[in-house]
């Protein structure tokens, strides 16, 4: 009886969601039909191009529904669209369900992009609009283009969504602080210096900043303007003798604006931006149109060219130095010792006590705050039980929430901030009982990962390249995962950071297929997704080192930094190689001993049999 009374609750508070999303609708065609366009667009972005946006930059979520943190909508007078990756799927449709808002399931086939979409809707003579503020300067072109061929305009000096929003929350303005260099490994004022060196390489007078992790990292300042993204809301304009900070002057302590009067960053308020790059001076200026927002592209005097290049900052942060590399390893230490202390107590408690989706990740992140120096979690912990876990980037509702049970799997991908670095692990745990293609599949996986981990590779390789020996076994059994095998991770910046990553092929609008350079760190999760049963990834996280260099060329291997046991209980033997074991034996051999010292006597005894050779 209890458990039909939840599902009507969960039916009735479906119904009114969905009831709000439609007079949502309504009201922006209002608003729509008033300034006379034909079509609005509304993505998940910030005035950053940020992949993860805070709340009051949600307006996607507002107008459909949707809350994955990838995705954007497309409104008609008549229809309404949202598109969104492979990650996202189940969830989309779920969530969509009832809302007359219609699902694109990016790159599936016969499905058209944004831009084909909006081409094909958009009238002659019709009017496009959307926030030219949340919209970067590359897309933006593209559709003043599609608009040009329609004879049509664009309308974008508006934010519809903010109109009919009445409660949207306020910009954040949580302190700022300064990131010491024992951590940084580069002062400030070495880091401008290289940058404006790159800035002389290619003639430029000024370069426009607008993204938030290349901003914090040139500065060795972070924030935490953006829930687990430990960033400052602003923009930074560098000249050959100035640096420009535009930033709320609300988030600055003294100690910080101490810090920047030193160093000579001069402090403009955060909307003082477009004005200022209106009044530009110079004959070229560096930026990135795939970063920086469409208003302050359409700002910049016609006088002035664009060199329309990737912030020089994208590679220096994605090459960590060996200050970082050290602190990094400190950092994963930490965390496996957080997630081991975790793990030990799942597997000792399932069955004695209640566990849900929700207190298993709140207890694992009770074992990461114990851990000195510990700032906040790196992203939302994904904490799915049974079929929850066949959704990507699931994320436990008190509606959601389920009871863990003596069988199955518990999928669990978390990270955390510490002042030596950022992480991101994912266990999948058994709970008991497992079918054999359970643990097929889950062996299937743990041999990928493993297989990435272990390679050997000439420089020059690119993720593309190495992708294939994560998702070979998994091909070999006719399954693949819709995402890719692996994105960059920032030092206590985002966890997905470009430009490195594994992919099997090229999707433009990511960009991470450079070459894999020392220093890059890059993460290694393959995975098993089936709708309606259970998901299995486990990843680990690779730093990028110079092997032997010889009469064929620089060779490059990866340190897997890492430190928690893949769970054995899932593991037949049987279905891997000689080699596959011993790599799985010598990895275990590692974590014991890194992790062990760190532990109770049980956790520690607990420790030795999960890390056993096989």
């Amino acid at each position: 009886m209890e458990k039909i009374l939840q599902i009507v609750k969960k039916l009735k508070w479906r119904v009114r969601v969905m009831s709000i999303i439609v007079e949502r609708l309504k009201q922006l065609r209002e608003k729509m039909e008033e300034r006379n366009i034909d079509i609005y667009i509304v993505p998940t972005s910030d005035f950053h191009e940020s992949e993860y946006v805070g709340e009051h930059f949600k307006a996607r979520k507002f107008i459909t529904g949707f809350t994955g943190s990838a995705g954007t909508a497309v409104i008609t007078k008549e229809e309404a669209g949202l598109w969104t990756d492979g990650r996202y799927f189940i969830q989309a449709a779920s969530q969509l369900e009832g809302s007359t808002v219609k699902l694109y399931k990016m790159g599936e086939e016969g499905v058209p992009t944004v831009s084909e979409f909006v081409k094909d809707k958009l009238p002659q003579e019709g009017i496009l609009g959307f926030d030219g503020r949340v919209i970067n300067g590359s897309l933006g072109d593209k559709f003043q283009q599609i608009a040009k061929e329609k004879n049509g305009t664009l309308y974008v000096e508006e934010d519809l969504i903010d109109i009919i929003w009445n409660d949207r929350p306020e910009l954040p303005t949580e302190k700022a602080f300064v990131l010491d260099v024992k951590y940084a490994g580069e002062a400030v004022q070495a880091k401008l210096a290289r940058v404006r060196k790159e800035m002389k390489e290619k003639g430029a007078d000024s370069h426009i900043m607008t993204s938030l992790d290349d901003i914090a990292w040139l500065l060795n300042i972070r924030g935490n303007d953006i829930p687990h993204f430990p960033v400052v809301l602003s923009f930074a304009v560098l000249t050959e003798e100035n640096c420009y900070w535009f930033v709320q002057k609300e988030v600055l302590t003294e100690e910080v604006s101490a810090y920047l009067k030193e160093n000579s960053i001069t402090v403009k308020d955060y909307q003082e931006i477009y004005d200022f790059v209106s009044g530009l001076n110079g004959e070229k200026v560096l930026l990135d149109k795939n970063c920086v927002n469409y208003r302050i592209c359409n700002r910049i005097s016609k006088t002035i060219e664009v060199v329309n290049a990737p912030n020089p900052t994208q590679l220096m942060k994605a090459i960590k130095n060996e200050t970082e590399i050290n602190n990094l390893r400190n950092a994963h230490l930490k965390d496996g010792v957080a997630f081991t202390k975790f793990m030990y107590w799942l597997k000792t408690n399932i069955g004695k006590q209640e566990i849900t989706e929700i207190s298993a990740s709140d207890y694992l992140e009770e074992r990461r705050r114990e851990q000195e120096g510990f700032l906040d979690l790196s992203f939302d912990t994904i904490s799915a039980y049974g079929a929850n876990a066949a959704m990507m980037h699931y994320s436990a509702t008190e509606e959601s929430n389920a009871v863990l049970k003596q069988k199955g799997f518990l999928l669990v991908d978390s990270g955390g901030h510490y002042y030596e670095g950022s992480t991101d692990i994912t266990r999948t745990i058994a709970l008991g009982e497992l079918t054999k293609e359970q643990k097929l599949h889950f062996t299937t996986v743990a041999r990928s990962n493993l297989n990435l981990a272990a390679a050997k590779f000439l420089y020059g390789c690119r993720g593309t390249n190495l992708d294939i020996l994560a998702r070979g076994p998994l091909w070999n059994m006719g399954i693949d995962y819709k995402c890719g095998t692996g994105h960059g991770i920032g030092y206590l910046l985002n966890v997905h950071e470009d430009p490195n990553g594994f992919r099997w092929k090229i999707v433009p609008e990511r960009n991470d297929s450079c070459v894999l350079e020392a220093g890059m760190v890059t993460t290694d999760e393959p995975g098993v997704y089936l709708e309606g049963e259970y998901g299995i990834r486990t990843e680990n996280e690779l730093i990028c080192h110079k092997a032997e260099k010889n009469e064929y060329g620089q060779f490059m291997i990866f340190e897997n930094v890492t430190y928690a046991p893949i769970d054995l209980d899932a593991i037949d033997p049987e279905e891997m190689t000689k080699t596959e074991r011993e790599l799985l034996n010598q990895y275990h051999k590692m974590v014991y001993e890194k992790v062990s010292p760190y532990l109770t006597e049980d956790e520690k005894f607990w420790l030795k049999e999960y890390t056993r050779e096989i």
